[in-house]
């Protein structure tokens, strides 16, 4: 029996081990296949996801094995589109590593230059970093190009260009760049550090709670009113609840700013893979607030960069790849052993 035959017995295996739900069976049945042929991309595709468990967030050396079984994946098989998403994921989600994620994504761009999630993805990170202007010349694209987009990413979009469009009307000084060490932002966080943050739905209580209680008690003076007073009460309430929402979500950014930078902060220190964030905020309430609600892949890579104890150095500032590309005819039909993936070297 050749090697490439043996390999095929290993990964029908390991789908005949998932149908029993023997994970560790089938992942075991899928690693021999990769060992008895290592350019077995559907025997790669199966490990990526059965290192990740179904009912809870993957630690770190799931997260990793899972993404470097995904690198393979994509390097034998680069039209397998559910492999870049999941690897994406796991680079900015799971591990934090934004400066990765960029570069992953635009390897995607070089081979599909059309696919709009590469570009909503990264104009995402740059947002998350704090680079708006790049962030918003970057999505603009989705429109200069014309690219085919869902409901669900036009929403994604939409969110975005809000976002970047109360970015674009703030003195850019208010942008936190958490690898400034002045950075006024620091001191804003130090004032609130030892705060959890507020939720909105507690602010919008605070906020309308007043209003509404003497919304009711004008409801029971206008009882003799009829369907008139009933529905002018219920206008009037209509109408509390929608500024309320308004001015409660206006608040709450505000009011969570030095928390909402301070997330920024742990996402560039697993980003660079230095410390950047002080030992007297690390220690605060709010911090310790913030990590409890990251993955559990992002909370053991920060407390191995703390364990490394590595300072970030002087001067350091994201390293953000050039994001352009060469729009050329792109045809669908291309012979994949012809492709080569940037980024992707086999090994």
């Amino acid at each position: 029996m050749s090697k490439v035959d043996r390999a095929e017995e290993h990964y029908l295996d390991a789908l005949e081990a998932m149908d029993d739900s023997d994970i560790e069976g089938a992942l075991s049945c899928a690693r021999k296949a990769t060992k008895a042929d290592s350019q077995h991309a559907e025997a790669w595709w199966l490990i990526s996801g059965l290192e990740l468990p179904k009912d809870s967030p993957p630690n770190l050396i799931q997260a990793s094995r899972s993404l470097s079984a995904c690198r393979k994946a994509i390097a034998l098989e680069p039209s397998n589109n559910d492999a870049w998403v999941r690897g994406g994921q796991l680079l900015a989600d799971e591990l934090g590593m934004y400066e990765e994620a960029l570069i992953w994504w635009q390897n995607r761009r070089e081979l599909v230059p059309y696919d709009p999630v590469a570009v909503i993805e990264q104009s995402a990170l740059l947002a998350d970093m704090g680079i708006y202007g790049k962030a918003s010349v970057h999505l603009k694209q989705i429109f200069d190009l014309d690219l085919e987009v869902s409901p669900k990413q036009y929403q994604r979009i939409a969110r975005l260009h809000s976002t970047m469009s109360k970015a674009a009307e703030q003195d850019p000084i208010e942008h936190f760049k958490p690898w400034e060490k002045r950075h006024p932002g620091w001191s804003m966080i130090e004032l609130r550090k030892n705060k959890n943050p507020v939720s909105e739905s507690l602010i919008f209580l605070l906020v309308t709670s007043p209003f509404l209680v003497m919304e009711m008690w004008l409801a029971n003076s206008l009882n003799n009113a009829g369907f008139f007073g009933f529905c002018l009460t219920s206008l009037v309430v209509l109408f509390t609840v929608m500024i309320g929402m308004r001015f409660s979500r206006k608040l709450f950014h505000r009011v969570n700013k030095p928390a909402f930078d301070l997330v920024r902060a742990q996402d560039i220190e697993t980003t660079s893979g230095y410390i950047v964030i002080p030992e007297e905020i690390r220690t605060s309430k709010m911090y310790m607030s913030i990590l409890s609600r990251r993955t559990k892949a992002f909370q053991e890579r920060t407390l191995s960069i703390v364990d490394e104890g590595k300072v970030l150095p002087k001067g350091w500032t994201p390293s953000i790849p050039n994001l352009e590309i060469e729009i050329i005819d792109y045809e669908e039909d291309i012979d994949e052993d012809e492709v080569d993936v940037p980024g992707f070297e086999e090994e």
